[in-house]
């Protein structure tokens, strides 16, 4: 078993979109083994788990690999 505690690395205060920044950020992860590509698998899987806690732990763990 794990301990799972649900904690940002680093504190997010997002205040408004930015599509430009969103593009560069998307062109630097992208690719088909890039992070974007990483973080979507797992984001992916999370929707085949059997229980609430393994989907958000595959949630975290996608929503983290983009960071």
């Amino acid at each position: 078993m794990w301990i799972y505690e649900k904690k940002l690395q680093f504190p997010v205060d997002v205040r408004c979109a930015d599509l430009r920044l969103a593009k560069a950020l998307i062109s630097q992860y992208g690719g088909p083994a890039g992070e974007l590509s990483a973080c979507l698998q797992y984001l992916n899987q999370r929707f085949t788990m059997p229980t609430g806690q393994t989907k958000a732990l595959l949630t975290d763990i996608g929503l983290e690999d983009t960071i």
